[in-house]
């Protein structure tokens, strides 16, 4: 049945930062047909119409997330990138089952619906058990099978195998779409990172990976190959076709370049990055080159939130500090980042904005409050959005036209009952 949404204002989610206010969308077989102004909009006929005292924006894209780790949230806090790995989170991930993950990804996603994202790129054990947690919870997933050398896995080339194998199973209807993820260059041989990238070229998938994260990551590489990390990838033809690179904080202008060069996308990840004192990545050169950047939390355990509103203020804040100046990043650039740039980062053209054609992702805001006032034009709807704190007003979310969130509830599963089951399966994997 076809369906109407009457709002205060539409974030539309493009590169302009368009806010129509007093607007229109319009539904059917859960996709947009119609966006605009009230005024100018065709009949209603025989659709459902729902008036939200807010506003409509695009479901929000997590570009990178290891979600499930819900279940080691605060675990290994005061730790570096390389310890908090190697000392807490590997060793408990060990003792991971199957269920665990499905649960954890389960109580993940309906927050992170909670929050406005109704898409994330996970990179996670298990992926057929996290397709299987999207599907209960109704929110969209891409899902990048691990490729890693730890105790327990099978070689690297059975690894691979499976990944290609299951991609080839994905159902086709927007919902989830698996992925190819080597973990990274310091973590994964060079001649399995090709592999996986010729893998992800024939089969059109998706290759995410995790690029300059710290500043000492690739200290080893270089020195052995007299190379950056960027431009050994590019030297053992791992760039190329769909390329999704996680962090990309300890970048030179010549690595920029060969990003640029090779049209390889960025997840920016600032609240991991600063929780972990990994450094600032270098987002306004980023954009400045046409490089498509979206954002991304990181997993909870290393932001330790699944709330891309609150990395979005962060990104804000952090570029204006960096490059000393109050538009380094403006706000319908910082909602442009979790939106259509996202969607455009992660080559989904069906999502990440309120255009006739696209998904009907829709997050409804409720803005009844003291933080969304005054509007005196509709940027003032943008800055608020980043700078107000948008994720606690987030009150009814829908996915392909289904409601999955409605008046801050998630309509699909149990929240509190996953609650308390994570709580008692994080103990049992502290207690090793």
């Amino acid at each position: 049945m076809p369906h109407r949404f009457t709002s205060r204002a539409v974030v539309v989610g493009d590169r302009a930062g368009t806010v129509v206010l007093d607007a229109v969308v319009d539904v059917e077989d859960g996709l947009i047909r119609w966006v605009g102004s009230a005024a100018d909009a065709p009949p209603a006929d025989d659709a459902e119409v729902t008036e939200l005292p807010g506003l409509l924006m695009p479901g929000l894209v997590n570009t990178h997330s290891h979600a499930p780790m819900v279940l080691f949230r605060g675990q290994g806090e005061g730790l570096p990138l390389d310890r908090w790995l190697q000392e807490v989170m590997w060793p408990r991930e060990a003792r991971l089952t199957p269920e665990d993950v499905e649960v954890a990804m389960t109580a993940a996603s309906a927050e992170m619906l909670g929050n406005g994202v109704t898409t994330s790129v996970e990179m996670y054990f298990h992926p057929e058990r996290i397709a299987a947690a999207v599907g209960r919870t109704g929110a969209r997933a891409v899902i990048a099978t691990p490729l890693l050398p730890l105790p327990g896995l099978p070689p690297f080339d059975e690894q691979l195998r499976a990944a290609v194998e299951l991609a080839a199973g994905a159902p086709g209807d927007g919902t989830v779409e698996y992925a190819i993820g080597p973990h990274s260059a310091y973590t994964v041989p060079l001649p399995v990172l090709r592999d996986a990238a010729t893998a992800a070229r024939e089969h059109g998938l998706l290759l995410n990976l995790h690029v300059a994260e710290t500043a000492t990551e690739g200290a080893g590489l270089l020195a052995e190959h007299g190379l950056s990390v960027p431009a050994l990838l590019a030297a053992h033809d791992v760039l190329g076709g769909r390329v999704l690179a996680a962090h990309c904080v300890h970048l030179d202008d010549g690595d920029l370049e060969l990003w640029a060069e090779y049209d390889v996308a960025v997840s920016h990840c600032p609240a991991s990055n600063a929780k972990l004192a990994s450094g600032v990545a270098p987002l306004r050169a980023m954009l400045d080159r046409g490089i498509r950047v979206g954002m991304g939390t990181d997993g909870p355990a290393s932001n330790d939130g699944l709330d891309l509103f609150a990395d979005l203020r962060l990104a804000a804040s952090l570029a204006r500090l960096a490059g000393r100046s109050a538009t380094a990043l403006t706000a319908a650039e910082a909602i442009w980042l979790a939106t259509g740039a996202a969607a455009d980062a992660i080559d989904r053209p069906d999502l990440g904005q309120l255009e006739a054609g696209r998904r009907a992702d829709l997050v409804h805001v409720d803005t009844r409050n003291l933080v969304f006032e005054p509007v005196g034009d509709p940027g003032d709807v943008l800055a608020h959005l980043v700078w107000s704190g948008a994720s606690r007003h987030v009150r009814d979310v829908w996915v392909g036209g289904r409601q999955v969130v409605a008046d801050g509830v998630s309509t699909t599963v149990d929240a509190e009952a996953l609650r308390v089951d994570v709580a008692e399966r994080a103990a049992r994997l502290a207690a090793g």
